[in-house]
Order: C-alpha cells, then sequence, then structure tokens
C-alpha cells in the first residue's frame, strides 16, 4: 500500500499531466501550446536552468508554455507515452537511444563516481565491483555506467527511483553509501556542504547534455530547437546561463584568480571612491562592500540579470524602490543603496548575534531575503545548533530548496546554496582585499544633498 506522501505526489503529477492538455495525446506543438517536461525544483540548479531553457524556447515560438515537473526516472517514459513533446531534461546522447530522439547538445560534463573520504581511494571502475553504488534511475549518470558496464560486466550498482542526487549524495556522505554516481557539477554543489566527498574517477567519457524527444516527434520543432541552441550560443545567452547557474558552484576555484587581481589594479579604481563613501555612511569596511559587488556583478555597474535585477550590487526592483534609487544602472547610487540595505539587514538581527557571523548572516539575507535567512535559523535550531552562529547555520541553508523542509516553515522554497556560496565567496574575496588595498581611504569627498537623502 502506497503512503500518503507518495499518493499525494501521484494526484498531483497526474494533475499538472491533465492541465497541460496531455495525458492522452497532445496537440500539436505549434498549435500554441508547448508541453515540456522539466525536473523537479528540488533537483537543484539544473531544474532552474532547464526551465530558464524551455521559457526562453517557448517565446521564440510564440506560444504558450505548459511546464510538467517530474523526478528523473518518470521522465523517459512519459515521453514514450507522447505525454511531452519534449523534455527539457539534462540526458546523456546515446547513439542506439530506445524510443528516442535528442535535440543538439549544449552542456558537456564529467559523469563521477563520488565517494566518501573513508573509502579506499579508486584506482579504476573495477575498484567499483566492491563497494555500495547508487544512481538515479534515468539520470545521465545510470547511462554512463550502462555504457561502461559493457567493458565491465561485473560493474553493479543500486537504481534509486523517486530521489535526487542530492539525497544519495548526502547518503554517502553519512556513510548510507560507499558511492554514488554524479556529474562534476552536481558534485560541486554537494563539496560545499559536505567536506568528506570526494571525486574518485571518471565513469565514462564526457557526458554530452542534449533535450529528449518521442520517437516520432516532428521534424520542425527538431529544426526549431537545433536553431534556437545555435542562436544561444553565438549570441553568448547559453553561457550566461550556465555561469548564472552553475558558475557559483565553484565561484573561487573555477574562476581565474588572477583576473580579480588585476581587476584590483584596473577596474577598482573607477569605484573606489564610490565604495569608501558609502562605508563612510555606513561603518561597513569599503572592503567588504566591494568584495560583495564583485560577487554581485564583478564590478559591472551594467550588469543585468534574466530575472531583471540590476546594477553593481544587483539590486530588485523592489530593493532599489526601498532605497528611493532612481537609477539601479547609476553606480554610486546602486553602491550607496546596497551599502545601506546591508546595513538595515544587519540592524535587523538579534542584537546577541556578535561579528563577524552578523555580517554573515546580513549577506546571506542580502541574496535570498531575510525572511528564508530566518527560516535558515529556525532549521538549525531544530536541530539543536546554534542558530546565532552562521557556521551551524551554513549547514541548513541549503535545504530550504527540498519539500520536506521548506513545507514545514512559514517562507517556503528558497535557494539557500546559492546564499551559503555567496557569503563563502565573498569572504574570500575579502581578505583578499585586506591583503592587497591598504586600511586607509584614497580620497576626501563631500556629502551631497541626494546622498544625505538616502540615509533617511
Amino acid at each position: 500500500m502506497q503512503n500518503p506522501t507518495q499518493c499525494i505526489k501521484a494526484l498531483l503529477i497526474t494533475l499538472c499531466l491533465l492541465l497541460a492538455g496531455c495525458e492522452q495525446q497532445i496537440t500539436a506543438w505549434n498549435a500554441g501550446k508547448l508541453v515540456v517536461l522539466v525536473p523537479e525544483i528540488a533537483q537543484g540548479p539544473e531544474a532552474e536552468f532547464e526551465r530558464e531553457l524551455a521559457r526562453l524556447f517557448a517565446k521564440r515560438l510564440h506560444v504558450t508554455l505548459a511546464i510538467v515537473p517530474l523526478p528523473q526516472d518518470e521522465v523517459l517514459p512519459a515521453l514514450r507515452k507522447h505525454q511531452a513533446h519534449l523534455a527539457a531534461v539534462p540526458l546523456r546522447l546515446e547513439n542506439n537511444p530506445a524510443a528516442l530522439q535528442f535535440g543538439p547538445s549544449y552542456q558537456s560534463v564529467h559523469e563521477l563516481v563520488v565517494c566518501n573520504d573513508d573509502v579506499p581511494p579508486l584506482k579504476n571502475l573495477t575498484g567499483l565491483t566492491s563497494i555500495k553504488l547508487a544512481a538515479i534511475a534515468g539520470s545521465a549518470q545510470e547511462t554512463a555506467l550502462r555504457e561502461a558496464q559493457k567493458n565491465l560486466p561485473s560493474l553493479q550498482w543500486t537504481t534509486q527511483y523517486g530521489r535526487t542526487i542530492q539525497d544519495l549524495l548526502t547518503d554517502v556522505s553519512e556513510g548510507t553509501l560507499d558511492c554514488a554516481a554524479a556529474n562534476e557539477l552536481q558534485f560541486a554543489d554537494a563539496s560545499h556542504y559536505y567536506s568528506n566527498l570526494v571525486d574518485d574517477i571518471d565513469i565514462a567519457p564526457l557526458s554530452q547534455l542534449a533535450w529528449g524527444f518521442p520517437e516520432d516527434a516532428d521534424p520542425a520543432l527538431l529544426e526549431q530547437v537545433r536553431i534556437f541552441f545555435a542562436g544561444i550560443k553565438q549570441d553568448g545567452t547559453l553561457h550566461r546561463l550556465l555561469d548564472r547557474y552553475y558558475g557559483h558552484l565553484n565561484r573561487l576555484d573555477g574562476m581565474d584568480t588572477t583576473a580579480f587581481i588585476a581587476g584590483i589594479g584596473t577596474v577598482l579604481p573607477n569605484f573606489r571612491s564610490m565604495f569608501e563613501e558609502a562605508a563612510e555612511l555606513t561603518g561597513e569596511d569599503w572592503r567588504l562592500l566591494a568584495a560583495l559587488a564583485y560577487q554581485e556583478s564583478q564590478w559591472d555597474p551594467l550588469a543585468t540579470s534574466s530575472t531583471n535585477v540590476r546594477g553593481m550590487m544587483m539590486l530588485t526592483e523592489d530593493t532599489a524602490d526601498w532605497m528611493d534609487v532612481s537609477n539601479r544602472l547609476d553606480a554610486r547610487e546602486s553602491i550607496l543603496a546596497g551599502a545601506k540595505y546591508l546595513l538595515q539587514l544587519k540592524e535587523k538581527l538579534p542584537a546577541r548575534i556578535p561579528e563577524p557571523d552578523r555580517t554573515w548572516f546580513a549577506l546571506a539575507a542580502y541574496n535570498q531575503g531575510y525572511s528564508h535567512l530566518e527560516d535558515a535559523r529556525i532549521l538549525t535550531a531544530r536541530a539543536r545548533l546554534n542558530p546565532d552562529s552562521w557556521s551551524d547555520v551554513k549547514k541548513w541553508m541549503p535545504l530550504l530548496n527540498r519539500p520536506n523542509y521548506y513545507t514545514t516553515l512559514k517562507h517556503g522554497y528558497a535557494r539557500g546554496g546559492e546564499a551559503v556560496i555567496l557569503v563563502e565567496s565573498i569572504r574570500n574575496y575579502y581578505d583578499m582585499l585586506k591583503r592587497l588595498e591598504p586600511e586607509q581611504t584614497s580620497i576626501s569627498y563631500k556629502l551631497t544633498k541626494p546622498l544625505r537623502g538616502l540615509l533617511h
């Protein structure tokens, strides 16, 4: 007998399919509605990335987008039953797929065996025959394992249904599993929270990820997908999206730190006086504000995200209105408003929280909002850890994207892991600036009337 949670989940999926009009037979995609299978939001950055790609594709076609979120193991059966026009899910291209077609590859990733560091290091895939290994059903990792199994028939693993890669890597960290199959981005994400994970070996050659289609998909739709991906590769949109959703996973390791150091000498001087001005008004170290701005926009005053967060300090429209900002793309306005907003977040925190935790909490709230920070502190307290300690809270904040946690909280889903990464990256940038830049201010300046207005 299914438990109540499974029954509710099945009912919701059925409802999604009915609302999308695809329970029996979907209408032609060019009739005005495109039905797309996507990963469940709990699957992390890849879920949001694929949703964004699907939205851009539907916009290009000038059709309405009907999104149907499914667990990874239910995607391929749904495609084969023609319950959607396509699956915007990261699938590994196969030479002889069963009853499937693929669009063009849009991303290449290493498929890894990720183990607990207590497991003896693996020299090759043969070592996997003596450990507990798991993979998500229907995932690119399981496909890679099947390919590896052709050359190593003794290779075995446990196929996991109804779970996410985050669940598997948590099991590995806790020692319930020895190893799990994950791609490099999933491993990078998890390694921020679980320091005892190691990537031992590649499973197979790089996965070329692509969207999936039914075997008899309309050739015209496949051609539109080809044109779409060629276009977003050429104009840089794909690169920007990959950086937005995955670039933070290895923010300092993946970026060339020499670019940051070079920017200190070339870009930062253009804005340093503005950071110093904001520091004088708020009492913050100008180097902390500069580190925050670099994390947010790489010191680009014209930065704009696809969600319309804009400017040097990447202010939302609501925050800009609250701070009385007339032009988010004006560097000085953005820096002053961002500094003031950060100060207000710090002042809102309980007085008992000391520095530097107070600053790290404020930075997390800057990214995800004060209410989601408070939810993370509640989770921390429930675990009988210290909700006033950043080192404790950052272990729980990533769980704000998991239904079994965020449904018990007042403010719901959040990308808490993103906030943790932001804070830790800013701490690194801040330390570098403290080493490379003198403490004294570089110029003097006079408060102007517009600036004084920002303080009240």
